[in-house]
């Protein structure tokens, strides 16, 4: 393979990557935020709780993160073919992403909330605050800089499935490092998707850092 035909190479396959990392984690979120407020407004020490409801929606959350991506991904396949109409690329992967990450999402934001002081909480109650109203301006807002955080860190474990999926056709980097490092015995191109790799963390990485600083009013 000739360096235009490899830089081509990486440079569609980190699209794809970057794909299946953004739309995974936006997805992700809209699905696990809701979860993660539910369980933690009706915890036993919520603002309405519901012990059945919060038992069970934790047990579902629980038992989805004990199960490793890989294996999640390869039952889920014949679904998402069902589903989509194909099991394998950056668009099924993408749909066993979702699966795989929203119940950590769900804990990640759970985790956040409950790092909110409850004084904080108790005094929006004592001036009449509605439920609503203490987790939009008081549950989301205090818990804004550990939010945003989780989700950096969602987005680079996301990105590391993502790489996991090239074993079975996921497309991405992991694909090119599977395909021409591997099976092909060209190590040199898999050291150079590492190397992409670990740029596109550090990248995110620092995004992150940088968004939660500014988000932090105790840092401001």
């Amino acid at each position: 393979m000739s360096a235009h035909e490899l830089m081509s190479l990486l440079g569609q396959e980190s699209l794809a990557t970057l794909y299946m990392t953004f739309v995974g984690t936006l997805v992700a979120y809209l699905i696990g935020l809701p979860v993660g407020v539910s369980l933690v407004v009706t915890g036993p020490n919520g603002i309405k709780p519901r012990p059945v409801y919060n038992k069970v929606m934790g047990f579902i959350v629980n038992v989805i993160r004990s199960v490793p991506f890989l294996i999640l991904m390869i039952a889920l396949i014949p679904y998402i073919r069902k589903v989509i109409g194909t099991g394998i690329g950056p668009r099924a992967i993408t749909a066993a992403l979702i699966i795989a990450a929203a119940p950590f999402v769900a804990r990640l934001v759970e985790q956040s909330l409950l790092e909110v002081d409850p004084g904080v909480v108790e005094a929006a109650q004592a001036m009449g605050a509605s439920t609503l109203q203490i987790i939009w301006k008081v549950l989301l807002l205090e818990g804004r800089p550990s939010l945003i955080n989780g989700a950096a860190v969602t987005m680079i474990n996301i990105l590391g499935y993502s790489a996991m999926a090239g074993t079975l056709g996921g497309g991405g980097l992991g694909d090119i490092a599977i395909r021409y490092g591997l099976y092909r015995f060209q190590p040199t191109i898999m050291w150079i998707t590492i190397l992409v790799l670990i740029v596109l963390v550090q990248v995110l990485q620092e995004i992150g850092i940088r968004i939660v600083a500014k988000s932090d009013n105790r840092i401001n």
